[in-house]
């Protein structure tokens, strides 16, 4: 176990970029740098103890400057859409940049927290990330403190624990939008991975992928993974919902009690054995299958394009503050935002 701390690039600022890098001794490695608290880099064994990097991303800093798909990212502080770009809280509208259609996608494309510098605190297993966000910045209310700690267990698990105070009530709602390839980064799609998600609803979405506000049932959908499905199966069925994603690209309602740290999705890779466990305290998941990943050069070379990476976004709802039936994601003085995401391997 230990902290490793290297040079990954400097920002047109001059301010410089570290990669810190988590390590157990059961081989697995974590890179996180603190532009944007990315997630670079995650080497795991596979079944024959062979170690693969399975997330996308960048060998240096340039490329996140832009990062159009936001890979690896800490979303913040709002992760997913907000319908028309504005909601009301306390009678009051709050008006964000309209940067998907007329909609708002992940709080702000160049000022969101995914291109912020963070200021970071080592510890023995891990690293804590800090910033603060000013009342307004980007249109949410409220002076914010946030924390995102990662830590990597002797138990194959990456951990990210998210904190959040406001002086105001706002809107809070984080997550890491890492693109996972349990085959190894650049090794072609997804689509071969068997998933599991512990969801029997999901949120039917409109065009723009507004939720409708209903919370539909998965079972006997393509959206079912209630048992274990090959992510190819049915991913460009002849349903309008799978269509007007260009695949799967929805939030999954999880089973369980909002606020109980559960399992709620199972990966498999046959080829390379691997199996990732995902674990969250929040009350749903975006399952995106990458199916808009623009052509690209990632890590070492690889090309990366159209469903080479799924992710798993844990969340509150997407458009919660439009939609007073999901579950609250306002956050303020009297309501911290404490949420913890888990990756396990095996």
């Amino acid at each position: 176990m230990g902290i490793r701390k290297e040079l990954f690039g400097k920002t047109k600022l001059g301010e410089d970029i570290y990669r810190y890098w988590l390590e157990n001794t059961k081989g697995m490695r974590a890179g996180i740098i603190n532009y944007g608290a990315v997630l670079v880099n995650l080497f795991v064994p596979d079944k024959d103890g062979k170690t693969d990097d399975v997330v996308l991303g960048y060998d240096d800093l340039e490329p996140y400057t832009v990062n159009g798909c936001f890979l690896g990212a800490t979303v913040g502080p709002n992760a997913n859409r907000v319908g028309k770009a504005s909601f009301f809280l306390e009678g009051k509208e709050y008006k964000l940049d309209p940067n998907d259609g007329e909609n708002n996608l992940h709080s702000h494309i160049e000022a969101g927290y995914h291109k912020r510098v963070w200021n970071v605190e080592e510890k023995e297993d891990g690293i804590i990330l800090h910033l603060t966000d000013e009342d307004g910045n980007m249109g949410f209310p409220g002076n914010k403190k946030v924390r995102v700690a990662y830590t990597l267990t002797e138990d194959n698990e990456l951990k990210i624990q998210y904190t959040a105070e406001s002086d105001k009530n706002t809107i809070i709602n984080m997550t890491n939008h890492s693109y996972f390839n349990l085959a190894g980064q650049g090794r072609g799609t997804i689509c071969n991975h068997v998933l599991e998600l512990k969801a029997s609803a999901y949120t039917p979405v409109l065009p723009g992928s507004i939720p409708t506000g209903e919370i539909a049932p998965a079972v006997g959908t393509p959206f079912d993974f209630t048992k274990p499905k090959r992510i190819g199966d049915e991913i460009d069925a002849d349903n309008e919902q799978i269509k007007a994603a260009g695949g799967y690209d929805h939030n999954w309602v999880l089973d369980g009690p909002e606020g109980a740290l559960r399992e709620f999705a199972v990966v498999t890779e046959p080829a390379s054995g691997r199996v990732m466990r995902a674990y969250t305290d929040l009350p749903g998941v975006q399952f995106y299958a990458g199916n808009f990943i623009t052509k690209q050069t990632g890590k070492e070379g690889a090309v990366y394009d159209a469903r080479s990476g799924l992710c798993l976004e844990t969340q509150y709802f997407p458009d919660t503050p439009n939609k007073p039936d999901f579950p609250s994601s306002v956050f303020g003085p009297d309501r911290k935002y404490e949420s913890t995401t888990i990756y396990k391997f095996e």
